[in-house]
């Protein structure tokens, strides 16, 4: 009997679980706190807490992760050479600290625009080579044309031996400028996806598991390692992507919506007929916009881990994740003797980072060079929790919470605080950690405001669930106002939001706000078996899925003599005719997605291929288009 592990390296939680290969029967799971900075020891202790029967035959495995997520949006990505061939209106918050502009580039049909200025490109790699990891490169037109990006590349190359990235190979879409972006966050990641999949390779090598190594990408497909390693840019976002690959093998439906309500955010995407909506202008992360092709989707700052806190009467949630009371309780001793004596900051005090329930702890994390306030800061904060009421009545000195964000900016200290998970844990729906510590915590709250302590907790649970409505609703009617649908959400005027596809939730306790998502709207809900482990799953189940586009474009030479030209992910062709064009094109795509499929160890007698064709012409006299786009779309599944 052979098995494939799963594992999703999320932002709270490190799933793992083991599915049979012949009939996809899930078999064991395992949840993990993840662990920081370093993911790799929980991702141990998930695999630890798996049954070891299993594991000698596990002959794949598949992970997805929020590493390349967080680190752009932590801006911790590695130093980078950004090389802008063209004529380029460069933003003025660009934020990269190494780049240029040199001549160069082509124009739609491919022709070369101005001549490649290398010498420009010597002088600016001379000038940063010791500074950076890995250079990025985009030129002008460079989807018709790649020869000047293909030449920079050689010559780094020979200069000095680092990894360079170009455009072209990440995406065929238009925007030289937003390729050179996702050209230059790839850069960033790839020693760190490096030094990640490695980890993993010698943890399977360490347990003597003889297992291939896929990882989900951002569109919901898997890729095979090596290509995982040369453009880790492609694995943002992924952890969305699982779960919705995963809510759809869990509950045995092609066309569904998917909720996924994780420690940090809510996750709202659609699956329908088998095929995830993807974004057609490509992935925004951390403010930038990229070329990578995402599932689309809706997303909230509000999950089961955010910090709950009180103002002026009013209670807020999130938008920063914090550790739960009830998992602080456990985590560490002695915590819950600490928060039942805590001193109370009075109500004119209150802010998000000042409450009852707010304590801190150092993450382990090295400091480095810190400014002196900061470093007084972080010293009054040690390895067990406290709270800067604490720290005011031992030291009587007023403090700066804005010194303290600059410290979890850095991933230097952690927050604890209460949090919907806490809620759950005081209405009895979820008890897998210290619930008295959450009813402590949330009788503190009610100091502050004027309901109880239930309440306040129904309450929470109420907007969590009012949150993960308005999530779908606005995924589904995208182009109408958040606060329309709000309208309708809040409304007890005899209208109710009707789903006529059923909603799958994925993650946690999500069972806990199935009634009250039916409360406010009219929908098939449907919560599957190891739906809190429904990332992992969706890390093993994935599907190999590779769309290669092709254009083919009519056009004149100088001397007036028609010709055609495809553009290709091999570059530019030129042919004699439109038909041998077509002809040739049809053949390209299909052995494209069959390279594709082979290198990642897809099964190719599996593979699946469509094709669609869209022409323009300029009438409908059957003549000759002036332009045709093919799209082949490959599905396959991993050998087993």
């Amino acid at each position: 009997m052979q098995y494939s592990m799963g594992i999703d390296a999320g932002g709270t939680y490190t799933d793992s679980i083991i599915i049979r290969d012949s009939d996809g029967r899930v078999m064991d799971s395992n949840k993990a706190l993840t662990t920081y900075p370093d993911l790799l020891a929980g991702i141990k202790n998930s695999i630890d807490g798996l049954d070891e029967t299993y594991l000698k035959d596990v002959k794949m495995v598949s992970v997805s992760t929020t590493l390349a997520t967080n680190t752009i949006l932590e801006n911790n990505g590695y130093p980078v050479g950004l090389i802008l061939v063209g004529d380029y209106e460069i933003p003025d918050k660009m934020h990269v600290d190494y780049y240029t502009v040199v001549a160069g580039g082509h124009d739609h049909h491919g022709a070369e625009l101005v001549s490649l200025d290398m010498e420009a490109v010597e002088a600016f790699v001379g000038n940063v080579r010791d500074r950076v990891s890995a250079f990025a490169i985009s030129s002008y037109f460079s989807v018709r044309n790649p020869a000047h990006e293909l030449a920079i590349k050689a010559r780094i190359q020979e200069l000095t031996g680092l990894p360079v990235v170009c455009g072209h190979e990440l995406s065929l879409d238009l925007g030289a400028y937003e390729r050179g972006v996702t050209a230059y966050l790839n850069a960033q990641l790839i020693p760190i996806a490096s030094q990640f999949i490695r980890s993993i390779k010698d943890e399977i090598t360490r347990r003597g598991m003889s297992a291939r190594l896929l990882m989900l990408k951002c569109d919901g497909s898997v890729v095979g390692i090596n290509e995982a390693l040369e453009k880790p840019i492609e694995s943002i976002f992924s952890g969305p992507a699982a779960s919705l690959v995963g809510a759809s093998h869990l509950s045995g439906l092609d066309t569904c919506a998917v909720i996924d309500v994780g420690g940090t955010s809510t996750d709202v995407s659609m699956l329908e007929g088998g095929l995830p909506e993807l974004c057609a202008e490509g992935a925004v992360v951390g403010g930038w916009q990229t070329k990578v092709k995402a599932i689309r989707m809706e997303t909230s700052a509000m999950g089961g881990d955010s910090h709950v806190w009180v103002r002026n009467m009013k209670t807020y949630i999130g938008p920063r994740r914090v550790i739960p009371l009830c998992v602080a309780a456990v985590k560490y001793p002695g915590f819950l003797e600490n928060l039942k004596k805590g001193r109370i900051p009075g109500a004119m005090h209150l802010e998000e980072n000042v409450q009852p329930t707010k304590f801190f702890i150092r993450t382990g994390a090295e400091a480095g060079e810190l400014g002196p306030f900061e470093q007084a800061m972080f010293d009054r904060i040690g390895d067990t929790p406290t709270s800067l009421n604490e720290i005011f009545w031992e030291t009587q000195k007023a403090l700066s919470p804005g010194l303290l964000d600059s410290l979890i900016r850095k991933r230097l200290v952690q927050a604890i605080g209460f949090t919907p998970t806490d809620a759950l844990h005081v209405l009895g729906e979820y008890t897998g950690w210290d619930a008295e510590a959450s009813k402590v915590g949330a009788k503190l709250l009610e100091r502050y405001i004027q309901v109880d302590y239930m309440e306040l907790c129904r309450r929470i649970k109420r907007d969590v669930a009012k949150n993960m409505a308005l999530n779908l609703m606005s995924y589904i009617l995208k182009d109408v106002p958040d606060q329309e649908i709000e309208k309708i959400i809040l409304s007890d005027r005899f209208t109710q939001f009707r789903m006529k596809i059923p909603v799958v939730l994925i993650g946690g306790p999500v069972v806990a706000y199935t009634e009250e998502l039916k409360r406010i709207m009219d929908a098939e809900i449907i919560v599957p078996k190891y739906s809190e482990v429904g990332n992992a799953v969706g890390a093993v189940v994935g599907k190999g899925i590779k769309r290669i586009e092709i254009l083919i474009k009519s056009t004149y030479a100088k001397d007036r003599k028609r010709l055609v030209l495809l553009f290709s992910p091999r570059g530019r062709e030129t042919f004699g005719s439109y038909p041998e064009a077509l002809e040739y094109a049809g053949s390209l795509g299909r052995n494209l997605v069959m390279e594709y499929m082979t290198e990642a160890g897809l099964d190719k007698g599996q593979v699946q291929i469509e094709v669609s064709k869209k022409d323009i012409s300029l009438s409908e006299a059957g003549t000759i288009p002036v332009e045709t786009k093919l799209v082949f779309v490959g599905i396959g599944m991993p050998k087993t």
